[in-house]
């Protein structure tokens, strides 16, 4: 592919230009992004203030809970505003990523096996010299549920390995591999039918009738080119943003390739992503795929220790025959192209923390807007927001978080008038998984009442205006993003939620104990109710209950 060598001439002229030790990543989902939650709120300060930008730099967020947690030691008053759980929490994370914290006695096993697995009591290989640094962990994951509205129960079975390291002090890698059989509810299998796809996952065969296999491989290479720009090259995910949700680029679709550079200074960071995405995945025999391209920018700024914002365009080439220069222009807004196929969308995000309890944030994410055009309720202003709150330690109670989010976006935002410019990959959404034409809230409510023991609770609450068949012909009413805008049936009038009405709640319950590092038996309750003026209602209930080691828990709330 003509992307790939592009990529390869342009690592070719960067890697030889190192000058110090380069980081891999943090696995996205991982139980970590809790602490770091809460500790980007509690520390009040440019520590963390880049969070939006996921996964994040291993070295960069090692060497903060390293500082703040030997403040900790040190009686700092400062430090005194995180609990005791939360030192726990940052000892077990410093633990896990030996290769950039500080040796310590207590990460040692009191007992290895065969003398070269488990050294480390978080990792059951952690090789580490001057010249090359290897860690890797087993990966399982087998959850077994009730029936989940259908006469089938659910279930999920994930074996595979994670491996991370850093070669020569120059170079730094990760591997993760999975392989997944998953039965996980009848609206994802419809879900799947509708879109021809499975959430999360690429090329999937069918497992079981209504059960899908497939494999989860990422894996990639980071590299520093001066003191302060950095690459990675990988076939991964990434996500921007501070929500539970995003509206700019979120982990929601599978895997894909991309050159990824951050360019660091002062209170300044600008990412670059370049990617090659599927255009659009059909039905039938194996083949390859038509591919499309797309870059997305994000300018993120430090304002104040407390307030940080930030500016992104996505570009998505309308051509999948060639990649234009316009794609590899590092500079956003700035784009000039001839051709009329290339589509951008540009945003806005806001993170402020207050009080070191609190933290306000938001997004407005744009794809058309003419402004005169607001009263009419024009098709055409295609656009997004998202608000939300988080709230540590609530009403004083240590370690009882709580966040609340919503999530609005217009019909036919994300859509385009061909299934190249449009906001996928793989016929996934590369934003929110409901696409468009919708109005959503959320509620997250965490707990860690021991050291050992995590409760959480979700409620989710949506309506949106699905697309509807009058006399066998059908009606796009701009929720989906792979329906083309110009089958739109009228032009003015245009709300949130027009169309055929749905409404959604999810509940969602779960209790972990970490029996062992990274080691959990979960408990989990999932109830979805789902109602449309057309269908009626459809209700998923499923208990579930299972054992998780060295992977973070696969939602699907939607």
């Amino acid at each position: 592919m003509k992307f790939t060598k592009h990529i390869f001439y342009l690592t070719l002229i960067t890697l030889p230009v190192f000058l110090q030790a380069q980081s891999s990543y943090l696995t996205l989902g991982g139980k970590e992004e809790w602490l770091l939650n809460r500790m980007d709120i509690k520390a009040n300060s440019n520590a963390l203030s880049f969070s939006s930008i996921k996964p994040y730099n291993r070295k960069n967020i090692v060497h903060q809970v390293d500082y703040w947690d030997s403040l900790y030691n040190a009686g700092n008053k400062a430090a005194k505003r995180f609990s005791e759980i939360d030192k726990y929490n940052m000892q077990r994370f410093l633990m896990a990523n030996s290769e950039w914290s500080k040796p310590k006695e207590i990460y040692k096993s009191e007992k290895s096996i065969l003398k070269y697995f488990y050294t480390n009591r978080a990792n059951m290989v952690d090789m580490q010299n001057e010249d090359f640094i290897l860690i890797a962990n087993p990966i399982i994951d087998y959850q077994q549920g009730s029936k989940g509205g259908t006469s089938k129960s659910t279930f999920i079975n994930t074996r595979g390995v994670n491996m991370r390291g850093i070669i020569g002090k120059k170079i730094g890698f990760h591997f993760y591999f999975t392989e997944n059989q998953e039965r996980l509810g009848d609206y994802l299998n419809a879900w799947r039918s509708k879109f021809l796809s499975y959430p999360g996952g690429g090329y999937i065969k069918t497992f079981k009738g209504d059960g899908v296999d497939y494999f989860d491989v990422r894996g990639g290479m980071s590299w520093k080119v001066t003191k302060f720009m950095d690459m990675q090259l990988a076939y991964d995910r990434n996500f921007i943003g501070n929500g539970f949700r995003s509206l700019f680029l979120s982990d929601f679709s599978t895997n894909y390739m991309f050159l990824k550079v951050n360019t660091h200074f002062g209170k300044f960071q600008y990412q670059n992503i370049f990617a090659e995405l599927v255009s659009y995945k059909n039905v039938g025999s194996d083949r390859v795929f038509p591919r499309k391209y797309f870059r997305a920018s994000y300018l993120n700024f430090n304002a104040t220790k407390w307030l940080n914002i930030g500016l992104f365009e996505g570009l998505m080439l309308g051509n999948t025959s060639s990649i234009s220069l316009p794609l590899f222009n590092p500079v956003m807004f700035t784009n000039i192209s001839n051709n009329k196929g290339d589509k951008s969308y540009v945003g806005f995000d806001v993170k402020a923390n207050v009080a070191k309890s609190f933290q306000v944030y938001g997004q407005l994410m744009i794809d058309k807007l003419k402004t005169e055009e607001l009263k009419n309720d024009w098709w055409g202003n295609r656009f997004g927001y998202q608000a939300g709150l988080k709230y540590v330690d609530v009403f004083g109670i240590k370690n009882l978080d709580a966040q609340v989010e919503t999530n609005v976006v217009r019909p036919f935002t994300y859509a385009a008038s061909d299934s190249v410019a449009s906001y996928n990959h793989y016929n996934q959404p590369l934003a929110h998984p409901l696409g468009s034409n919708f109005s959503e809230y959320i509620g997250v409510v965490r707990y860690q009442p021991l050291k050992k023991l995590y409760l959480e609770a979700k409620l989710i609450y949506y309506k949106q205006g699905l697309d509807s068949s009058i006399l066998g012909v059908n009606q796009n009413y701009g929720s989906n993003i792979f329906e083309f805008i110009q089958t739109r049936p009228f032009d003015y009038g245009w709300k949130v939620g027009t169309g055929n009405t749905a409404t959604c709640t999810i509940l969602t319950l779960l209790a972990s104990y970490e029996i062992k590092e990274n080691l959990f038996i979960d408990v989990s309750l999932l109830s979805r109710n789902f109602k449309t003026i057309t269908s009626g209602t459809h209700n998923t209930n499923v208990i579930s209950a299972g054992v998780r080691w060295n992977i973070g828990r696969k939602e699907m709330l939607f």
